[in-house]
């Protein structure tokens, strides 16, 4: 027991909301960095907002590296943290790298670039899968409330996600790039400050194991090791090759939907018509208004929910908490009345990215509402299948992007098309996301022999990154489609890539089920 299990906020222990704000400042910083990066690096060296000049090629590849690794090195930071630092120590540890480097970031010479994405990549290492396993400790073992534990703290990843592709892209094409990524630096700073300082009230939680609680359950440990080296059964076997299908075609899922960071990056900065006039300035002014304040007056309420419950244990990091809410509010105000006296207004192009985490929003208890109730027909589609129609609405994602390239011939950016494009594939691709990748995490969970969960779930994110990779490498190929046809082109391999992997799985998915071994 501790402060954070003891007290409770909203019927859950009062540790989550730590651990909510700490890990919506780290996304925040991960999807301000990664909305600005692509466009940071093809801005011309000269002009007023210069950059690296890179072409979108090696831009599109740097990108694919950068991902690729920030998927793999959670791996090892997990196993680290498991044999040696424990979760609290390798958060920190992962916090102080990522600050370093959005600071490195935040500075023009090459040599601190390539330094900070090193950093970041290296600190995402440490942060990322120990965090989540800390939220998990906070509950009893077999607690009904720990599913929505975790479904609150991943609002924490959504709204991090938004924020960070609002105000860093903001910031980063209206002032300086720099600017951007220096914002997502600041509140990695204040959420590290906020979680060191707040480490009390866990008690026990997240440290690493002692030496003497391992000899009083040598027992236990034996029994572990015995299980480990146990051999597969046939239904292990079948189950595990199920999770090993799934994971192969889950690279061709990131492949096309990470190109949001590249290609489709690109796209809404170069050849999306982001102009607005007459009435539509009036409505971009007030939803865009409305839109950025929701969310931090909804922290703003979490905030000082949590301060009246633990102000007094921790006040200091209660006021670090207050510092970061205030200056959220002190950009978004800013921002709104920088746009309401801009007389010729223009939708940023790393507004678009924060599509995705809007959609989350909105569609997340839809999508929980229709598997519910197909869970009591027979209509309920089974993992795999769900699997499939995730892949398939990711490709039909892309038909919107193929109509509206259809007239960018030669590479030309004189032409400009509508944002309504953007709008329909981030909705698709959302919706895609939801069908695919939560229950993907679910079923490699369900079907791993928990002796095995740790490798599966690696095979698992190890895929994701090489997904990610290929994103990145194909993205690559845009500007060269398009000088030799069209950019629908294009976006033509991304919409027939994700729909027949779908189909295939979809065919595939009758004997999976019976691999799965009564799994649902």
């Amino acid at each position: 027991m501790s402060i954070s299990t003891e007290k409770e906020f909203l019927g859950h222990p009062v540790g989550l909301f730590i651990l909510f704000f700490t890990e919506m400042w780290e996304r925040f910083s991960y999807y301000g960095m990664r909305a600005l990066l692509v466009l940071y690096l093809i801005s011309e060296v000269v002009g007023d907002n210069p950059g690296l000049g890179w072409s979108k090629s090696d831009a599109s590849n740097l990108y694919g590296w950068y991902t690729m690794f920030v998927y793999i090195t959670p791996i090892i930071g997990g196993i680290l943290a498991d044999k040696i630092f424990g979760f609290r120590k390798a958060i920190l540890i992962g916090g102080v790298l990522m600050t370093l480097g959005h600071v490195s970031l935040a500075f023009e010479p090459l040599a601190t670039f390539y330094l900070g994405l090193v950093l970041l990549i290296v600190g995402n290492g440490f942060f990322k899968p120990n965090i989540s396993s800390i939220v998990g400790q906070l509950y009893p073992e077999g607690s009904h409330k720990k599913d929505s534990g975790y479904t609150i703290f991943y609002q924490g990843i959504n709204v991090g996600a938004f924020l960070g592709s609002i105000l860093c892209g903001y910031l980063g094409e209206t002032m300086g790039w720099h600017y951007g990524f220096g914002l997502a630096g600041v509140f990695m700073l204040i959420g590290l400050i906020q979680f060191k300082i707040s480490q009390k009230i866990f008690g026990k939680i997240g440290l690493p194991p002692e030496k003497g609680n391992l000899k009083d359950n040598q027992d236990v440990l034996d029994e572990f090791d015995q299980a480990k080296n146990q051999s597969l059964t046939k239904k292990e076997r079948d189950r595990l090759i199920v999770v090993g299908v799934l994971s192969f075609f889950s690279i061709f899922f990131w492949a096309a939907f990470e190109q949001a960071g590249s290609s489709m990056n690109i796209f809404a900065s170069e050849y999306t018509d982001r102009s607005l006039a007459g009435d539509g300035i009036v409505y971009f002014q007030i939803i865009g208004g409305i839109l950025a304040a929701l969310p931090v007056a909804i922290l703003t309420y979490l905030f000082i929910g949590v301060a009246r419950k633990i102000g007094k244990d921790v006040p200091l990091a209660m006021g670090f908490m207050a510092l970061s809410v205030a200056i959220l509010w002190a950009i978004i105000g800013y921002m709104i009345k920088d746009q309401a006296q801009d007389e010729a207004p223009e939708v940023p192009a790393t507004w678009f990215q924060s599509l995705n985490a809007l959609f989350i929003f909105t569609l997340a208890p839809l999508f929980s509402f229709i598997w519910q109730k197909l869970a009591k027909t027979k209509l309920n589609p089974n993992g795999p299948q769900k699997f499939a129609i995730g892949l398939i609405l990711l490709g039909l994602g892309f038909i919107p992007m193929v109509i509206g390239s259809a007239s960018i011939v030669g590479g030309s950016t004189t032409v400009k098309v509508s944002m309504v494009f953007l709008c329909l594939a981030y909705l698709l691709h959302t919706m895609g996301e939801l069908a695919l990748s939560p229950v993907g995490l679910s079923y490699v969970n369900k079907l791993s022999p928990k002796r095995l969960l740790g490798i599966m779930f690696g095979i698992w994110f190890f895929a994701s990154a090489m997904g990610n990779k290929l994103a990145g490498s194909f993205s690559s190929y845009m500007e060269q489609i398009a000088e030799n046809s069209s950019m629908s082109e294009f976006f033509k391999i991304l919409v027939w890539i994700p729909i027949v992997g779908g189909l295939v799985l979809f065919v595939l998915s009758f004997p999976l089920k019976k691999l799965m071994h009564g799994v649902e």
